[in-house]
């Protein structure tokens, strides 16, 4: 059974700084895509950035490009979210999810999800 949990949410002004992990076990897959989605109240949930294992390749929201850094450690099987100069608009649900094949842009494209963590920042 495929497990993502995510922890590191929290409560931040605006130009702090959140590291959000997302512990994954269960699966075996050979190359895949591990991605963060967010939703805040009343509006869609969307991506925010990801990354494939075949190649390394990361791919980032317009809105947090140059301020959010995806990662994997591999050894501890846990994917990260460094999160810097945060925003007011950064406000949201944070979800880890797994695809077994290319990145999506697609939340739908996505077969499991963590239980999200909350990511708070005020102005």
């Amino acid at each position: 059974q495929v497990q993502l949990v995510e922890s590191g949410g929290g409560s931040v002004q605006a130009g702090g700084s959140l590291r959000l992990s997302c512990a994954a076990s269960g699966y075996t897959y050979s190359s895949y895509c591990l991605g963060w989605f967010r939703q805040a109240p009343a509006k869609e949930r969307e991506g925010v950035a990801a990354i494939y294992t075949g190649n390394r390749s990361t791919y980032y929201a317009d809105s947090v490009k140059g301020r959010f850094t995806i990662s994997q450690d591999n050894a501890k099987n846990t994917l990260y979210l460094q999160m810097n100069s945060l925003k007011p608009e950064d406000t949201a649900m944070y979800y880890c999810a797994i695809r077994r094949t290319y990145c999506s842009r697609i939340s739908g494209d996505f077969e499991y999800w963590g239980q999200g963590t909350q990511v708070s920042v005020s102005s």
